[in-house]
């Protein structure tokens, strides 16, 4: 099942050049596991709420593959040159499956509730 790695970005008025280096650096980090940016650097169309950050989003096939990409120490190298400048918050998490039903979490959930 799809994994995917989320990160939402503080933005800043202006980029240090170790920023640089990581966005420069961060796809040869990825090939290995093959990860690919699915949403990076794009205008965000905010329709609720507010969202003054930036959004990254990139996928893996599975959440294994975004485990071993996000803890691999060629990754782990470059990670400080972003989290040193930019504060922020990412997690990686797994995808739904093929024929998912939002319905049917719902029914879980309230059954769940009332228990």
């Amino acid at each position: 099942m799809t994994a995917y790695a989320i990160a939402n970005l503080r933005r800043t008025a202006t980029m240090p050049e170790d920023v640089f280096v990581y966005m420069e650096t961060i796809q040869s980090t990825l090939a290995p596991f093959d990860g690919h940016f699915l949403v990076h650097g794009a205008t965000l169309e905010v329709r609720e709420g507010t969202w003054p950050n930036a959004l990254v989003v990139i996928a893996f096939p599975d959440i294994a593959a975004a485990r071993a990409w996000y803890d691999s120490p060629e990754y782990q190298a470059l990670l400080p040159l972003r989290t040193n400048h930019i504060e922020g918050d990412a997690v990686l998490v797994e995808g739904v499956g093929e024929g998912y039903q939002a319905a049917t979490t719902a029914a879980r959930l309230r059954a769940a509730q009332s228990a």
